[in-house]
């Protein structure tokens, strides 16, 4: 018989680990929504367009995205990431601007796996739609970093720069093409190169490093209006204290972008995969989807690669136990049934043993569940109406009133 396994790039992820990303998740919304934004919850897969409209020269649309035409004849694609269906969703509903979302959802793409990229990843991010105001570029960027700090991440770089408007950037893409026509860049962009430009600044192989370590700088090419904007985000950080590396390279992997982008790289991961998080203003992905001109600026990040950067710093380990109480029972399973509901029911995590197996191993369930305390219920104490209370940390046991124990263990645990 076949025995079926999470497909290739795909992973489970099991308790007590799961109790880690729940935390993480926890974190990251106790972040955003202290600065006004609210949870978004967004379909897993739009029509096609929606993500085409991201850059049909990225290789998120010409190469990863899952897409497929439904039982309906409908062109769909499952989400390759999370801007886009929050910019669909804020043009379709049009609620009152500046709208500031939060999400936390998976997202696909048809990529090699490997450490900290999956096929199926997920990702946690914010999005801001109806201001171009440069004070909430650097409230967003300044939410990025403080969910690193959050996490305990040190050695994390947050890489700034700009990729200016229509106003400035044509004339920049032309001077850029003429620098990489001499050039010897690598075999993919060495033929290709014209129709993305910027591609070749994000390229990670040798040759395209080598070849455009003295290319012109969109930043030294901006207009009168982006370069203020610029001037403006840098000065917010630094009057915040966060400190940033202006990386005129950085041009993230989707073509939406204008004005701010930003990374977060983590210095205790590999480089080729250290990015725990990015994004950028994009003015124009609203009025691509079908809306009127909104601009709008958000960032996203990758849970599994931010759990990889606190494991390499040793930081955010999971949460302790869920469990304060397990209720060992010798007495038939009918005591401990209502003693765990009514546990459970004052606010007190209560769990405990089935099947009528032996004290000893209700004791090793105990001691591996990492609760507190153990409550045991055998026919001796039913029958003197007490339960004994078993410190499992300590040692130390006592006899408790079976109407008090509620009480008692609250203020034991307090």
């Amino acid at each position: 018989m076949t025995e079926f396994r999470a497909p290739v790039g795909t992973r489970d992820v099991l308790p007590p680990e799961s109790a880690r990303w729940e935390r993480l998740v926890a974190v990251f919304a106790g972040t955003v929504e202290r600065a006004g934004y609210g949870l978004v919850l967004s379909p897993m897969f739009e029509d096609v367009g929606v993500f085409e409209r991201v850059g049909e020269g990225t290789d998120v649309v010409r190469k990863e995205m899952y897409d497929f035409e439904d039982k309906g004849g409908r062109r769909v694609a499952l989400r390759p990431e999370g801007t886009a269906s929050v910019v669909r969703a804020y043009v379709q509903h049009r609620p009152t601007p500046p709208f500031k979302a939060w999400y936390v959802a998976p997202n696909f793409r048809y990529e090699r796996p490997q450490a900290g990229r999956f096929r199926q990843h997920h990702q946690l991010g914010v999005e801001v739609l109806g201001t171009d105001d440069a004070d909430l570029d650097v409230e967003v960027v300044a939410l990025a970093w403080s969910v690193g700090a959050a996490l305990g991440l040190a050695q994390v770089t947050l890489l700034l720069n700009s990729l200016g408007d229509d106003a400035c950037r044509p004339a920049y893409l032309e001077l850029l093409k003429s620098f990489l026509a001499s050039a010897a860049l690598c075999d993919e962009h060495a033929g290709g190169y014209e129709q993305n430009p910027l591609r070749v600044l994000d390229c990670k192989r040798d040759a395209c490093r080598s070849a455009t370590e003295t290319a012109p700088r969109l930043v030294d090419n901006l207009c009168e209006a982006c370069a203020a904007h610029f001037a403006r985000v840098r000065s917010g950080l630094d009057t915040l204290g966060v400190p940033y590396t202006l990386q005129p390279r950085l041009v993230r992997g989707l073509d939406y972008y204008t004005r701010t982008t930003f990374e977060l790289a983590a210095g205790a991961l590999d480089s080729a995969q250290n990015a725990v998080g990015g994004g950028g203003r994009y003015d124009k992905l609203a009025e691509a989807l079908g809306g009127p001109a909104t601009p709008g600026i958000g960032f996203g990040m990758g849970i599994e690669r931010l759990l990889l950067a606190c494991d390499a710093e040793g930081v955010f380990p999971g949460p302790p136990s869920a469990v304060d109480v397990w209720v060992v029972d010798t007495a038939g399973g009918g005591a401990a049934l209502a003693l765990t509901h009514e546990l459970r029911a004052a606010g007190i995590s209560a769990d405990r043993s089935f099947d009528g197996r032996s004290m000893k191993s209700q004791f090793k369930s105990a001691d591996r569940s990492g609760a507190r305390v153990a409550l045991v219920v055998g026919n001796d104490e039913l029958a003197a109406g007490t339960m004994t209370l078993r410190d499992l940390r300590g040692g130390d046991q006592e006899t408790v009133a079976r109407a008090d124990v509620v009480e008692h263990v609250r203020k034991l645990l307090s």
